[in-house]
C-alpha cells in the first residue's frame, strides 16, 4: 500500500480501522484480566452493587423497583441510579447464560461489559481530532486514550458500573461541540447530556457547562442559533425521556442525588428558555448576551425558590453522617489534598491538553477551525479546573485533555522527523511523544495504579506507603475475594453484621445479607454500624439484634476496622480487635489461613 492510499485508507475507512482497534484493545484487557474476570474480581463496590441490581432484575424484580432488598433486610434501601447501565450487563448475561450456565455468563459479561463504551470514547475522540487536527489524526487519539491512567481503569473488566458510560456520553459531548454541522452538533451534546444525567448526576457540572459554552457561541455568533434550538430540544426532551423510561419509583419524588422531577424540572425549562432565545435571535449581541443571563437567573432562582432543599450536598445525608463518612470519601477531596504520586499523575496530563488546545486554538485564530477550537478549549479547561474540586474529575479531565495532546504531537512531531540530525529525529520525537502524552509520570506511579491501566509494571513510588499502610491494603485485597467469602455459603443464609465496606461484596459472593453498604440513601442504617461498632458492647448487641443479623463477620485491619478503632479505642470493636471474647459470641472456624474472622452472635 503507497503512501497515497493510505492516506485515504485513514481518512475514508477510519470508523471501520477504530472499531478494529477498540475489538483488538478489548481482546488484550479481557485476555489480560482473565484471572480477575474467573474469580469475579469486582473491585469497588459499587461494581458489586451493579451486578447485584442485574440479578434482582432478571430475577423477577420490576422494572422501576430500584430497591436492594438484601441489604437492610426485609425493607432494603433505594438505590439512586437508574436502569440504562443494566441494560447491557443484563443483555450479555441473557446471551450467554444458555451456552455457559448463570455463573460463567455473569462472569463473561462482567468482563466485556466495561468494554463497549470504550469503543464510543474511541469514535468520539477520533472524531474530534479529525475535525480540530487533521482528519488522519485518529490513531493519535487512540494511542493517547490508552495512557491515561486515571481514564483507562473505568473500562477495565469487571469495571461493571456507570462511569465508562458517562465518559463516553461525555466524549461525544466534546465532539458535538466541534461539530461543523450546527443541527447534528446540536443534537449530539443535548442528547449525550440527557443520556448522562439519566444515568447519575456526576456529570451534572460537566452537562452545565456544555449548554453555557453553546449559549456563549450563539451570543458571539448568532448563527449558531440553529445549534442551540436544537441542542435544547434533545436536552430538554432526552431528559423528559430518560425519566420516563428510567426513573425509578424512589426517584418520582422531590430528591436532589439524580434525574427526579427536581432536576428533570431544571432541565426541561432551560432548554424551554435556550429554545425559545435562540427562535428570537436578536440581531444586536449585546442583546442576545442579556437575554442569556436573563434565562440563566430565572433557571438559578428558580431553582432556589421551587427547590430549596437542594441547595445543600444533593445527597441530603445528616450532618453526622457527612463529617464521619461522606467529607472523608478520598474520590471527593481536591486533587491538593492527595500524595503527590496520586496527584501528580492525575494532573500532568490535563495540564498538558489545556496548553496544547490554547496553542492549536491559537494558531488556528481566524479561521473556521479556529472556531471549532474556541468551545473545545473551553470545555477542556472547565474539565482540568474541576480536579481543583475533587479528584475523582480526574478521568474525565484526562480523556478530555487528549485533544489537546494530539496537537502538541502533530505539530511538534513533522519538526523532529525533518531534521536532518538523526538523533534529532528518533530522540528528539519520542520525547515530543513522551512529553505531550504524560508518559513522563511513569516513574511515579504506583504499582496499583499501573495495574489498573493493564501495564504491569512496576516502579517505586517517591513516597512508599508505611508498613501500616502496606498491612491495610493487603487486608483490603485479600478479605473481599471469592476465597475468602465462598467459605461462608456453608452456613445457612442469614443476616450478617459486618462493616459497610464490605456489605455489597458480601452480598455479592455469598448467599447471605447485610445491614449496610457505602450508599447515601442508606444512610441511617450507616450510623447503625457506626455507633456499634464505636459503642458499647451492649449497644452492638442491641443494634445487631434490632437489624435482624445474627452473625458478625470482620476483617481486621480493613481500612474501615482502622478507623472504628482510632475514633473508639474503648470501644466495641477495638475490644474485639484485641481479642477480648464475650459470652454472646461465639466464633465459627474458617478455613485455615482465612483473612476474616466470624462469629454466632447468641440470641438474649
Amino acid at each position: 500500500m503507497n503512501d497515497g492510499s493510505l492516506t485515504r485508507t485513514l481518512e475514508r475507512d477510519w470508523v471501520r480501522w477504530s472499531l478494529i482497534a477498540w475489538g483488538l484493545i478489548a481482546l488484550y484487557y479481557v485476555i489480560n484480566r482473565w484471572t480477575g474476570i474467573h474469580f469475579l474480581q469486582l473491585g469497588d463496590t459499587d461494581d458489586n452493587m451493579r451486578l447485584m441490581q442485574v440479578r434482582a432484575w432478571l430475577g423477577g424484580q420490576g422494572w422501576y423497583d430500584l430497591r436492594q432488598y438484601r441489604m437492610n433486610p426485609p425493607l432494603g434501601f433505594d438505590m439512586h441510579w437508574s436502569r440504562i447501565v443494566d441494560l447491557p450487563l443484563a443483555g450479555l448475561i441473557v446471551l450467554l447464560r444458555p451456552f455457559v450456565g448463570v455463573r460463567e455468563a455473569e462472569m463473561l459479561a462482567c468482563g466485556i461489559a466495561p468494554l463497549l463504551p470504550l469503543s464510543i470514547v474511541i469514535l468520539g475522540l477520533g472524531a474530534t481530532v479529525r475535525r480540530l487536527i487533521d482528519p488522519r489524526a485518529w490513531p493519535v487519539a487512540i494511542g493517547l486514550l490508552i495512557v491515561c491512567p486515571a481514564t483507562m481503569p473505568m473500562f477495565m473488566p469487571e469495571r461493571i458500573d456507570h462511569h465508562g458510560w458517562q465518559l463516553a456520553m461525555l466524549s461525544l459531548t466534546v465532539a458535538g461541540l466541534c461539530d461543523p454541522r450546527a443541527a447534528r452538533g446540536g443534537a449530539i451534546v443535548g442528547l449525550a447530556s440527557a443520556v448522562s444525567l439519566a444515568i447519575g448526576l456526576e456529570m451534572l457540572p460537566y452537562a452545565a457547562m456544555a449548554g453555557v459554552i453553546l449559549a456563549l457561541r450563539w451570543v458571539w455568533d448568532r448563527t449558531e442559533a440553529q445549534r442551540l434550538s436544537v441542542y435544547a430540544l434533545s436536552l430538554g426532551g432526552g431528559c423528559a425521556i430518560g425519566y420516563a423510561l428510567f426513573a425509578s419509583y424512589a426517584n418520582s419524588v422531590l430528591r436532589c442525588d439524580a434525574l427526579t422531577p427536581v432536576w428533570l424540572s431544571v432541565m426541561v425549562v432551560g432548554g424551554a428558555l435556550l429554545f425559545a432565545m435562540a427562535w428570537a435571535n436578536p440581531a444586536n449581541r449585546w442583546v442576545r448576551l442579556a437575554l442569556a443571563l436573563a434565562a440563566g437567573g430565572v433557571v438559578v432562582v428558580g431553582f432556589a425558590l421551587v427547590f430549596p432543599q437542594c441547595l445543600g450536598r444533593p445527597e441530603q445525608v445528616s450532618p453526622e453522617l457527612a463529617k464521619t463518612w461522606l467529607n472523608n470519601v478520598r474520590e471527593a477531596k481536591p486533587i491538593y489534598e492527595h500524595p503527590f504520586r496520586t496527584a501528580f499523575v492525575i494532573a500532568v496530563l490535563p495540564m498538558i491538553g489545556v496548553l496544547g488546545a490554547m496553542l492549536a486554538t491559537w494558531r488556528a485564530r481566524g479561521t473556521a477551525r479556529g472556531g471549532l477550537w474556541a468551545p473545545v478549549l473551553l470545555f477542556v479547561a472547565f474539565a482540568a479546573l474541576m480536579l481543583l474540586w475533587q479528584i475523582r474529575a480526574g478521568p474525565a479531565a484526562q480523556m478530555l485533555s487528549v485533544p489537546g495532546s494530539a496537537a502538541l504531537i502533530w505539530l511538534l512531531v513533522p519538526m523532529t522527523l525533518g531534521s536532518r540530525s538523526s538523533v534529532v529525529r528518533v530522540l528528539g520525537t519520542a520525547g515530543v511523544v513522551i512529553l505531550a502524552s504524560g508518559s513522563f509520570t511513569g516513574p511515579v506511579m504506583t504499582p496499583l495504579d499501573l495495574r489498573w491501566s493493564g501495564l504491569n509494571l512496576r516502579y517505586t513510588p517517591p513516597d512508599r506507603p508505611t508498613k501500616r499502610v502496606q498491612v491495610v491494603d493487603r487486608a483490603g485485597a485479600r478479605c473481599p475475594t471469592m476465597t475468602a467469602l465462598s467459605p461462608l455459603d456453608r452456613i445457612p443464609a442469614q443476616t450478617v453484621f459486618t462493616f459497610v465496606d464490605l456489605g455489597p461484596r458480601l452480598i455479592t459472593l455469598t448467599h447471605h445479607s447485610a445491614i449496610a453498604g457505602p450508599y447515601h440513601r442508606n444512610g441511617d442504617a450507616i450510623l447503625d454500624v457506626q455507633h456499634a461498632f464505636s459503642g458499647t458492647p451492649e449497644n452492638f448487641r442491641a443494634t445487631a439484634k434490632r437489624h435482624g443479623a445474627t452473625l458478625l463477620l470482620v476483617c481486621p485491619n480493613l481500612s474501615e476496622s482502622t478507623i472504628y478503632r482510632v475514633r473508639s479505642p474503648n470501644g466495641f470493636y477495638a475490644q474485639l480487635a484485641h481479642r477480648k471474647t464475650f459470652d454472646w459470641l461465639e466464633p465459627i472456624d474458617l478455613p485455615r489461613g482465612s483473612p476474616l474472622r466470624l462469629w454466632r452472635i447468641k440470641p438474649e
